[in-house]
Protein backbone atom coordinates (compact mmCIF):
# COMPACT_ATOMS: atom_id res chain seq x y z
CA UNK A 1 0.00 0.00 0.00
CA UNK A 2 1.56 3.70 -0.90
CA UNK A 3 0.49 6.58 1.00
CA UNK A 4 -2.13 8.26 -0.85
CA UNK A 5 -1.49 11.40 -2.61
CA UNK A 6 -2.48 14.86 -1.30
CA UNK A 7 -4.10 16.89 -4.08
CA UNK A 8 -5.16 20.57 -3.52
CA UNK A 9 -6.25 23.21 -5.72
CA UNK A 10 -4.49 26.03 -7.09
CA UNK A 11 -7.13 29.04 -8.21
CA UNK A 12 -3.93 31.15 -9.07
CA UNK A 13 0.02 30.95 -8.79
CA UNK A 14 0.19 32.22 -5.44
CA UNK A 15 -1.99 29.52 -4.36
CA UNK A 16 0.00 27.05 -6.19
CA UNK A 17 2.86 28.01 -4.42
CA UNK A 18 1.13 28.05 -0.86
CA UNK A 19 -0.37 25.01 -1.43
CA UNK A 20 2.82 23.06 -2.01
CA UNK A 21 4.78 24.54 0.23
CA UNK A 22 1.78 23.73 2.79
CA UNK A 23 1.98 19.80 2.25
CA UNK A 24 0.15 19.20 -1.45
CA UNK A 25 1.79 16.18 -3.14
CA UNK A 26 0.01 17.76 -6.21
CA UNK A 27 -2.47 20.47 -7.28
CA UNK A 28 -4.68 21.16 -9.59
CA UNK A 29 -5.27 24.04 -11.85
CA UNK A 30 -7.54 25.28 -14.86
CA UNK A 31 -7.69 28.08 -17.67
CA UNK A 32 -10.12 30.21 -18.05
CA UNK A 33 -12.77 28.57 -20.70
CA UNK A 34 -11.74 25.02 -20.02
CA UNK A 35 -12.29 24.43 -16.77
CA UNK A 36 -15.03 24.68 -13.97
CA UNK A 37 -13.85 27.62 -11.94
CA UNK A 38 -13.78 30.71 -13.31
CA UNK A 39 -11.18 32.65 -11.44
CA UNK A 40 -10.99 36.41 -10.73
CA UNK A 41 -8.33 37.37 -8.34
CA UNK A 42 -4.93 37.11 -8.17
CA UNK A 43 -2.05 36.17 -10.55
CA UNK A 44 -4.80 34.18 -12.74
CA UNK A 45 -3.75 30.90 -14.50
CA UNK A 46 -3.89 31.60 -18.33
CA UNK A 47 -2.80 29.93 -21.79
CA UNK A 48 0.08 32.13 -21.44
CA UNK A 49 1.64 31.23 -18.02
CA UNK A 50 0.54 27.78 -17.84
CA UNK A 51 3.43 26.29 -18.61
CA UNK A 52 5.19 28.64 -16.22
CA UNK A 53 2.91 27.56 -13.15
CA UNK A 54 3.67 23.92 -14.24
CA UNK A 55 6.84 24.20 -14.06
CA UNK A 56 6.98 26.10 -11.02
CA UNK A 57 5.04 23.28 -9.14
CA UNK A 58 7.25 21.31 -10.65
CA UNK A 59 10.37 22.87 -9.06
CA UNK A 60 8.55 22.54 -5.64
CA UNK A 61 8.54 18.93 -5.80
CA UNK A 62 4.85 18.51 -6.91
CA UNK A 63 2.81 17.22 -9.43
CA UNK A 64 0.36 19.66 -11.57
CA UNK A 65 -2.93 18.41 -13.11
CA UNK A 66 -4.91 20.45 -15.81
CA UNK A 67 -8.30 20.91 -15.90
CA UNK A 68 -10.34 20.27 -19.06
CA UNK A 69 -13.78 19.51 -17.38
CA UNK A 70 -16.52 21.55 -19.21
CA UNK A 71 -19.24 19.77 -20.80
CA UNK A 72 -18.01 21.44 -24.48
CA UNK A 73 -20.24 22.46 -26.98
CA UNK A 74 -19.08 22.26 -31.12
CA UNK A 75 -17.51 26.29 -29.82
CA UNK A 76 -15.41 25.30 -27.34
CA UNK A 77 -14.09 22.11 -29.32
CA UNK A 78 -12.68 24.08 -31.64
CA UNK A 79 -11.55 26.74 -29.34
CA UNK A 80 -9.56 23.85 -27.38
CA UNK A 81 -7.92 22.85 -30.51
CA UNK A 82 -6.45 26.13 -31.27
CA UNK A 83 -5.15 26.35 -28.53
CA UNK A 84 -3.77 22.34 -28.17
CA UNK A 85 -0.64 23.49 -28.72
CA UNK A 86 0.26 25.93 -26.10
CA UNK A 87 -1.75 23.14 -23.32
CA UNK A 88 0.69 20.41 -25.02
CA UNK A 89 3.83 22.56 -24.64
CA UNK A 90 2.63 22.85 -20.80
CA UNK A 91 3.28 19.40 -20.20
CA UNK A 92 1.21 19.20 -17.43
CA UNK A 93 1.16 15.63 -15.79
CA UNK A 94 -2.85 14.95 -15.89
CA UNK A 95 -5.60 15.88 -17.76
CA UNK A 96 -8.58 16.33 -15.72
CA UNK A 97 -11.35 15.49 -18.53
CA UNK A 98 -15.37 14.69 -18.35
CA UNK A 99 -16.30 15.17 -22.07
CA UNK A 100 -15.32 12.71 -23.89
CA UNK A 101 -15.07 14.95 -27.57
CA UNK A 102 -11.81 16.27 -25.20
CA UNK A 103 -10.66 13.14 -24.36
CA UNK A 104 -10.54 11.90 -27.87
CA UNK A 105 -8.72 15.58 -28.85
CA UNK A 106 -6.48 15.31 -25.71
CA UNK A 107 -5.55 11.42 -26.82
CA UNK A 108 -4.97 12.82 -30.27
CA UNK A 109 -2.58 15.69 -29.74
CA UNK A 110 -1.56 14.40 -26.27
CA UNK A 111 -1.14 10.94 -26.91
CA UNK A 112 1.45 10.43 -24.10
CA UNK A 113 0.06 12.41 -21.11
CA UNK A 114 -2.21 10.84 -18.80
CA UNK A 115 -5.99 11.55 -18.42
CA UNK A 116 -8.13 11.15 -15.20
CA UNK A 117 -11.47 11.11 -15.40
CA UNK A 118 -13.43 13.93 -13.24
CA UNK A 119 -15.62 13.58 -10.99
CA UNK A 120 -18.62 15.20 -13.43
CA UNK A 121 -18.11 11.78 -15.58
CA UNK A 122 -20.54 10.49 -12.30
CA UNK A 123 -18.56 7.43 -11.58
CA UNK A 124 -20.28 5.31 -9.75
CA UNK A 125 -19.32 1.04 -10.08
CA UNK A 126 -16.38 -0.51 -10.97
CA UNK A 127 -18.07 -1.52 -14.73
CA UNK A 128 -17.96 2.33 -15.19
CA UNK A 129 -13.79 2.37 -13.99
CA UNK A 130 -13.18 -0.33 -16.22
CA UNK A 131 -14.67 0.84 -19.28
CA UNK A 132 -12.92 4.65 -18.92
CA UNK A 133 -9.35 2.33 -18.10
CA UNK A 134 -10.40 0.60 -21.69
CA UNK A 135 -10.80 4.15 -23.32
CA UNK A 136 -6.95 4.89 -21.69
CA UNK A 137 -7.91 6.55 -18.74
CA UNK A 138 -5.32 6.42 -15.68
CA UNK A 139 -7.31 7.63 -12.63
CA UNK A 140 -10.90 7.94 -12.13
CA UNK A 141 -12.29 10.76 -10.09
CA UNK A 142 -14.88 8.78 -8.18
CA UNK A 143 -18.41 10.66 -6.92
CA UNK A 144 -19.00 12.31 -4.02
CA UNK A 145 -22.09 10.28 -3.61
CA UNK A 146 -20.09 6.69 -3.31
CA UNK A 147 -20.36 5.18 0.09
CA UNK A 148 -16.25 4.57 1.39
CA UNK A 149 -17.23 0.36 1.24
CA UNK A 150 -18.18 1.02 -2.63
CA UNK A 151 -15.07 2.34 -3.45
CA UNK A 152 -13.28 -0.52 -1.24
CA UNK A 153 -14.76 -2.99 -3.88
CA UNK A 154 -14.20 -0.30 -6.87
CA UNK A 155 -10.18 -1.04 -5.89
CA UNK A 156 -10.70 -4.63 -5.46
CA UNK A 157 -11.86 -5.25 -8.85
CA UNK A 158 -9.97 -2.76 -10.27
CA UNK A 159 -6.54 -3.03 -8.70
CA UNK A 160 -4.44 -1.33 -11.35
CA UNK A 161 -6.76 1.92 -11.92
CA UNK A 162 -5.89 4.78 -9.69
CA UNK A 163 -8.81 6.20 -7.69
CA UNK A 164 -9.14 9.37 -6.47
CA UNK A 165 -12.04 11.04 -4.17
CA UNK A 166 -12.55 14.28 -2.25
CA UNK A 167 -11.94 14.42 1.00
CA UNK A 168 -12.74 18.26 2.43
CA UNK A 169 -14.50 21.13 1.09
CA UNK A 170 -18.00 22.13 -0.40
CA UNK A 171 -20.46 19.99 -1.95
CA UNK A 172 -22.74 20.62 -4.74
CA UNK A 173 -26.92 20.04 -4.55
CA UNK A 174 -26.71 18.31 -7.79
CA UNK A 175 -25.54 15.12 -8.73
CA UNK A 176 -21.68 15.00 -9.25
CA UNK A 177 -21.87 19.06 -9.54
CA UNK A 178 -24.05 18.48 -12.78
CA UNK A 179 -26.40 21.50 -12.67
CA UNK A 180 -28.50 23.23 -14.29
CA UNK A 181 -29.61 25.91 -11.99
CA UNK A 182 -27.63 28.12 -12.36
CA UNK A 183 -28.16 28.44 -16.20
CA UNK A 184 -31.57 28.73 -15.52
CA UNK A 185 -31.78 31.34 -12.71
CA UNK A 186 -29.40 33.89 -14.18
CA UNK A 187 -30.76 33.69 -18.19
CA UNK A 188 -28.12 31.34 -19.64
CA UNK A 189 -25.85 34.14 -18.18
CA UNK A 190 -24.21 32.14 -15.53
CA UNK A 191 -23.54 28.10 -16.94
CA UNK A 192 -22.09 26.27 -13.70
CA UNK A 193 -20.81 23.97 -16.46
CA UNK A 194 -19.28 26.12 -18.36
CA UNK A 195 -16.59 27.54 -14.99
CA UNK A 196 -19.31 30.60 -14.03
CA UNK A 197 -21.55 29.08 -11.19
CA UNK A 198 -23.55 31.29 -9.49
CA UNK A 199 -24.15 28.79 -6.74
CA UNK A 200 -28.41 29.11 -6.42
CA UNK A 201 -27.82 26.28 -4.13
CA UNK A 202 -26.69 29.04 -1.44
CA UNK A 203 -29.21 31.47 -2.39
CA UNK A 204 -32.03 32.52 0.71
CA UNK A 205 -35.20 31.45 -0.70
CA UNK A 206 -39.06 32.05 0.35
CA UNK A 207 -42.59 30.89 -0.46
CA UNK A 208 -45.08 33.27 -2.47
CA UNK A 209 -48.58 32.06 -3.65
CA UNK A 210 -49.32 32.90 -7.36
CA UNK A 211 -52.08 35.05 -6.53
CA UNK A 212 -50.52 36.93 -4.16
CA UNK A 213 -47.76 38.53 -5.48
CA UNK A 214 -45.37 40.48 -3.69
CA UNK A 215 -45.87 39.04 -0.65
CA UNK A 216 -43.17 36.43 0.61
CA UNK A 217 -44.04 33.66 3.21
CA UNK A 218 -40.63 32.08 5.34
CA UNK A 219 -40.70 28.15 4.48
CA UNK A 220 -39.16 27.89 8.11
CA UNK A 221 -39.18 30.41 10.83
CA UNK A 222 -35.48 32.06 10.62
CA UNK A 223 -34.75 35.73 10.37
CA UNK A 224 -32.36 35.08 8.16
CA UNK A 225 -34.84 33.23 5.56
CA UNK A 226 -33.90 29.45 4.61
CA UNK A 227 -31.08 28.22 2.38
CA UNK A 228 -33.06 25.23 1.81
CA UNK A 229 -30.57 23.88 -1.09
CA UNK A 230 -27.31 24.38 1.18
CA UNK A 231 -25.20 21.71 1.63
CA UNK A 232 -22.69 21.04 4.57
CA UNK A 233 -19.39 20.92 3.71
CA UNK A 234 -17.37 17.50 3.17
CA UNK A 235 -14.79 16.62 6.01
CA UNK A 236 -13.36 13.54 6.21
CA UNK A 237 -10.39 13.98 8.24
CA UNK A 238 -11.78 11.56 10.86
CA UNK A 239 -12.35 9.01 8.24
CA UNK A 240 -8.94 8.62 7.20
CA UNK A 241 -7.82 5.41 8.14
CA UNK A 242 -10.97 3.80 6.05
CA UNK A 243 -10.44 5.76 3.54
CA UNK A 244 -6.65 4.74 3.45
CA UNK A 245 -7.55 1.42 3.89
CA UNK A 246 -9.69 1.33 1.09
CA UNK A 247 -7.07 1.65 -1.04
CA UNK A 248 -7.61 5.33 -2.48
CA UNK A 249 -4.46 7.13 -4.08
CA UNK A 250 -5.25 10.50 -3.72
CA UNK A 251 -7.42 12.46 -1.47
CA UNK A 252 -8.71 15.81 -2.82
CA UNK A 253 -9.53 19.23 -0.98
CA UNK A 254 -11.73 21.15 -3.16
CA UNK A 255 -11.11 25.16 -3.34
CA UNK A 256 -10.05 26.87 -6.39
CA UNK A 257 -12.33 29.70 -5.37
CA UNK A 258 -11.35 30.24 -1.87
CA UNK A 259 -8.87 31.65 -0.26
CA UNK A 260 -4.94 31.90 -0.23
CA UNK A 261 -5.41 31.43 4.05
CA UNK A 262 -7.64 28.52 3.09
CA UNK A 263 -5.99 26.56 0.72
CA UNK A 264 -2.98 26.74 3.10
CA UNK A 265 -4.06 25.94 6.45
CA UNK A 266 -6.10 23.28 5.01
CA UNK A 267 -3.37 21.55 3.03
CA UNK A 268 -1.38 22.15 6.58
CA UNK A 269 -4.10 20.35 8.69
CA UNK A 270 -4.65 17.34 5.93
CA UNK A 271 -0.44 16.58 5.35
CA UNK A 272 -0.19 16.46 9.45
CA UNK A 273 -3.38 13.94 9.59
CA UNK A 274 -2.40 11.66 6.93
CA UNK A 275 0.98 11.46 8.23
CA UNK A 276 0.01 10.93 11.57
CA UNK A 277 -2.55 8.16 10.78
CA UNK A 278 -0.08 6.63 8.20
CA UNK A 279 2.20 5.90 10.91
CA UNK A 280 -0.35 5.12 13.73
CA UNK A 281 -4.17 4.25 12.23
CA UNK A 282 -5.34 4.30 15.81
CA UNK A 283 -3.86 8.03 15.65
CA UNK A 284 -6.15 10.47 17.32
CA UNK A 285 -7.53 13.37 14.42
CA UNK A 286 -9.76 15.54 16.77
CA UNK A 287 -6.70 18.17 16.55
CA UNK A 288 -6.80 18.69 13.19
CA UNK A 289 -10.50 18.71 12.94
CA UNK A 290 -10.07 21.39 15.36
CA UNK A 291 -7.98 23.02 12.91
CA UNK A 292 -10.22 23.18 10.06
CA UNK A 293 -12.73 24.40 12.30
CA UNK A 294 -10.93 27.67 11.76
CA UNK A 295 -11.29 27.59 8.01
CA UNK A 296 -14.43 29.11 6.13
CA UNK A 297 -17.10 26.03 6.62
CA UNK A 298 -20.83 25.60 6.32
CA UNK A 299 -20.88 22.96 9.12
CA UNK A 300 -18.90 19.80 8.00
CA UNK A 301 -20.38 17.01 7.12
CA UNK A 302 -19.13 13.31 6.03
CA UNK A 303 -21.77 13.45 2.95
CA UNK A 304 -22.83 10.13 1.43
CA UNK A 305 -18.99 8.23 2.90
CA UNK A 306 -20.64 6.38 5.33
CA UNK A 307 -23.07 4.46 3.34
CA UNK A 308 -26.05 5.49 5.24
CA UNK A 309 -27.25 8.05 2.99
CA UNK A 310 -27.19 11.51 2.86
CA UNK A 311 -27.30 13.04 6.75
CA UNK A 312 -30.39 14.57 7.69
CA UNK A 313 -28.18 17.28 9.42
CA UNK A 314 -25.80 17.90 5.99
CA UNK A 315 -27.77 20.75 5.43
CA UNK A 316 -26.58 24.30 6.48
CA UNK A 317 -30.13 25.90 6.34
CA UNK A 318 -29.15 29.11 7.92
CA UNK A 319 -25.76 30.30 6.19
CA UNK A 320 -24.79 30.21 2.81
CA UNK A 321 -21.31 31.32 2.91
CA UNK A 322 -18.57 29.85 5.17
CA UNK A 323 -17.98 30.91 8.48
CA UNK A 324 -14.62 30.68 10.33
CA UNK A 325 -13.39 29.93 13.74
CA UNK A 326 -10.17 32.08 13.06
CA UNK A 327 -9.86 35.37 11.30
CA UNK A 328 -7.08 35.44 8.78
CA UNK A 329 -5.00 38.30 10.20
CA UNK A 330 -2.56 38.61 7.36
CA UNK A 331 0.55 37.60 5.05
CA UNK A 332 3.81 38.16 5.71
CA UNK A 333 5.85 39.54 2.58
CA UNK A 334 9.28 39.40 3.84
CA UNK A 335 11.78 40.24 6.60
CA UNK A 336 13.94 43.70 6.90
CA UNK A 337 16.47 44.81 9.29
CA UNK A 338 16.30 48.09 11.40
CA UNK A 339 17.52 50.23 8.02
CA UNK A 340 14.86 49.24 5.67
CA UNK A 341 16.76 46.67 3.63
CA UNK A 342 15.15 43.27 3.62
CA UNK A 343 17.71 40.26 4.42
CA UNK A 344 17.41 37.01 4.08
CA UNK A 345 19.14 35.93 7.22
CA UNK A 346 17.98 33.06 9.05
CA UNK A 347 19.26 34.30 12.17
CA UNK A 348 17.00 36.16 14.06
CA UNK A 349 17.23 39.06 15.87
CA UNK A 350 15.28 41.58 17.90
CA UNK A 351 15.94 44.63 15.29
CA UNK A 352 13.75 42.57 12.19
CA UNK A 353 11.11 44.27 11.11
CA UNK A 354 8.48 41.93 8.87
CA UNK A 355 6.58 43.57 6.00
CA UNK A 356 3.01 42.52 6.29
CA UNK A 357 -0.55 42.60 4.34
CA UNK A 358 -3.13 43.03 6.65
CA UNK A 359 -6.47 41.12 6.22
CA UNK A 360 -8.29 41.58 9.02
CA UNK A 361 -7.32 44.20 11.68
CA UNK A 362 -5.46 43.62 14.93
CA UNK A 363 -3.97 45.99 17.58
CA UNK A 364 -0.59 46.23 19.42
CA UNK A 365 0.38 44.06 22.21
CA UNK A 366 -2.29 41.32 20.89
CA UNK A 367 -1.73 37.82 20.78
CA UNK A 368 -2.36 36.21 17.23
CA UNK A 369 -1.36 32.77 15.98
CA UNK A 370 1.34 31.96 13.53
CA UNK A 371 1.64 29.17 11.07
CA UNK A 372 3.98 28.47 8.43
CA UNK A 373 4.90 25.07 6.47
CA UNK A 374 6.60 23.48 9.76
CA UNK A 375 5.61 25.87 12.43
CA UNK A 376 2.44 26.76 14.28
CA UNK A 377 2.53 28.82 17.56
CA UNK A 378 1.07 31.83 19.68
CA UNK A 379 3.24 34.92 19.94
CA UNK A 380 2.28 38.35 20.37
CA UNK A 381 3.05 41.89 18.20
CA UNK A 382 5.09 44.35 20.00
CA UNK A 383 5.19 46.87 17.37
CA UNK A 384 3.29 48.00 14.58
CA UNK A 385 4.56 51.00 12.09
CA UNK A 386 3.41 52.28 8.56
CA UNK A 387 6.02 52.35 5.65
CA UNK A 388 6.74 55.37 6.42
CA UNK A 389 7.85 54.85 10.15
CA UNK A 390 5.06 56.21 12.05
CA UNK A 391 4.27 54.05 15.15
CA UNK A 392 0.52 52.77 15.62
CA UNK A 393 -1.38 50.64 17.94
CA UNK A 394 -3.92 49.94 15.33
CA UNK A 395 -3.19 47.47 11.94
CA UNK A 396 -5.99 47.96 9.81
CA UNK A 397 -7.80 45.86 7.39
CA UNK A 398 -5.90 46.17 3.82
CA UNK A 399 -2.79 48.47 5.22
CA UNK A 400 0.78 47.28 4.24
CA UNK A 401 2.32 48.07 7.20
CA UNK A 402 5.82 47.19 9.44
CA UNK A 403 5.64 44.68 12.58
CA UNK A 404 7.80 42.87 14.94
CA UNK A 405 6.55 39.93 16.76
CA UNK A 406 7.80 38.47 20.61
CA UNK A 407 9.00 35.33 18.66
CA UNK A 408 9.13 36.02 14.61
CA UNK A 409 8.58 32.92 12.09
CA UNK A 410 11.64 30.85 11.48
CA UNK A 411 9.63 30.10 7.64
CA UNK A 412 8.81 33.28 7.27
CA UNK A 413 8.52 33.48 3.51
CA UNK A 414 5.38 31.49 3.66
CA UNK A 415 4.09 32.50 7.10
CA UNK A 416 0.42 33.68 7.86
CA UNK A 417 -1.12 34.77 11.42
CA UNK A 418 -4.75 34.51 12.47
CA UNK A 419 -6.56 35.06 15.60
CA UNK A 420 -6.01 32.56 18.44
CA UNK A 421 -8.37 29.55 18.87
CA UNK A 422 -11.88 29.10 18.03
CA UNK A 423 -14.63 31.73 18.13
CA UNK A 424 -17.63 31.00 19.98
CA UNK A 425 -19.98 31.04 16.74
CA UNK A 426 -18.24 28.38 15.23
CA UNK A 427 -18.02 25.46 17.17
CA UNK A 428 -17.69 21.35 17.32
CA UNK A 429 -21.22 21.10 18.15
CA UNK A 430 -22.56 23.04 15.07
CA UNK A 431 -20.57 22.09 13.04
CA UNK A 432 -19.53 18.31 13.24
CA UNK A 433 -21.55 15.67 11.10
CA UNK A 434 -18.14 14.37 10.73
CA UNK A 435 -17.90 11.52 14.11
Amino acid sequence: MIKPELLMPAGNVEKLKYAIKYGADAVYLGVVDFSLRAMRKGELITLDNLKLAIDTARSMGAKAYLTLNIFAFNNDIKLLESCMDKIKDSNPDALIISDVGIMRMAQKYMPNTEIHVSTQANILNYEAVRFWQDMGATRAILARELPIKDVAEIKNKVPDMELECFIHGAQCVSFSGRCLLSDYMTNGERKANSGNCSQPCRWSYKLVEETRPGQYYEIEENPRGTHILSTKDLCLVKNLREMINAGIDSFKVEGRTKSLYYVSAVAKAYREAIDKVWENPNADMQPYFEELLKVGNRGYTTGFYLGEGYPKDGYSYDISKGLAGADFLCEIGGKYNSDGIETTSLTQTEDDWYRIRIKNKFFKNEDIEIISPSEKYTTQVTEIKTLKGEELELANTNDDLWVKFAKPPVEYEYALARTVGIKGGVNETQNCACS
